[in-house]
């Protein structure tokens, strides 16, 4: 049984491009997917990553969303410890509004930044603590049923945007089985846990207004090309930009972008590369039916009801073949 696809687009800015080519790439990349059939594009919130660009993630959502018509855009995730309740609550709830029925709100627990941005941001280190009373607060506002006396999330309140638990632990797993939310698991950059928090999810899942049964997404990684050795050259090359955006930094006068593919290749001789494909585990390379018969296993697998993939292509043009490419090879074992 073919499960819907959904894409997860990290937004990256690529060697020798700008933000300004990041989002148009988001764009072409939506308006691609809506056309093929994909159920979701989501985009993460990181901070001080000079290769991501989907920092302020709402408004990469509204730009996008501006630029297509029906597919469902949203957060994968909200970094919520970052922030109010009652503000995501107003951003997303003025993203329902201006596309109803089309804003999903995937929420995560994880600081998504370093001590130093951490500070920047004003965070407290022990405000991730109260993310499962975040959660709550946040979701009455989303549903007119306000926890805080005389305090309305405007636009937002009654919106009944839908919200989702991700994660990479067994935390994630566990409040989003508590709360009978939707659970999204994080295994196309963090594989560990993932069996096990599928199974603390689905044993532990409670119904709730939102969903009477678990619903799981679960990442992948894909690099689909014509070819197996483009894909492989593509895929290499992603383990470069990988090894580069985590331990290229610190090297004065340099930004990590500056880095050379010789330079990347020492990082992942080093060591590196151990950490990088231990990232990269789920990882879908090859033809559309050697990407189409990897994902079949996974599915298998981990039970997952629905697949958010990463195209990990390193340029624009690779990556939207990848997704069309996925797509045309599911609909063939679908049709």
């Amino acid at each position: 049984m073919r499960v819907p696809l959904s894409i997860l687009d990290l937004a990256p800015i690529t060697r020798g491009q700008s933000a300004t080519d990041s989002f148009a790439n988001s764009v072409a990349l939506a308006q691609r997917a809506e056309e093929l059939g994909y159920q979701r594009v989501w985009y993460a919130e990181h901070h001080n990553m000079a290769s991501i660009a989907s920092s302020a993630t709402s408004v990469v959502i509204a730009h996008v969303g501006a630029q297509t018509r029906t597919i469902r855009l949203g957060a994968g995730g909200v970094m919520l410890p970052n922030h109010a309740p009652l503000l995501i609550a107003e951003q997303f709830g003025t993203l329902a509004a201006m596309y109803p029925g089309r804003i999903d709100l995937g929420l995560g627990r994880a600081p998504g930044s370093d001590r130093n941005t951490m500070y920047a941001l004003r965070r407290d280190p022990n405000s991730a603590d109260s993310f499962p009373q975040d959660v709550v607060e946040l979701q009455g506002y989303l549903t007119g049923n306000t926890h805080v006396p005389g305090v309305d999330a405007v636009p937002g309140e009654g919106s009944d945007v839908p919200l989702y638990i991700l994660g990479s632990s067994l935390f994630g797993a566990q409040l989003a089985a508590a709360l009978g939310l939707p659970y999204a698991f994080a295994s196309h950059f963090a594989p560990a846990a993932l069996e096990d928090a599928l199974a603390v999810y689905r044993r532990e899942f409670r119904p709730s207004a939102q969903l009477d049964k678990p619903y799981a997404i679960v990442g992948v990684n894909v690099i689909a090309a014509d070819t197996e050795s483009s894909a492989r050259e593509q895929f290499q090359a992603i383990r470069r930009m990988r090894a580069i955006s985590l331990y290229g930094r610190g090297r004065p006068g340099q930004s990590p972008q500056d880095l050379t593919d010789e330079q990347a290749d020492q990082l992942l001789a080093a060591g590196v590369g151990e950490h990088v494909d231990q990232m990269l585990t789920y990882t879908a390379v090859g033809t559309p039916p050697q990407v189409r018969d990897y994902l079949d296993r996974f599915v298998g697998q981990t039970g997952a009801d629905e697949l958010i993939v990463a195209h990990q292509a390193p340029a624009i043009e690779p990556r939207l073949r990848s997704v069309t490419l996925l797509a045309q090879a599911m609909a063939a074992v679908a049709a």
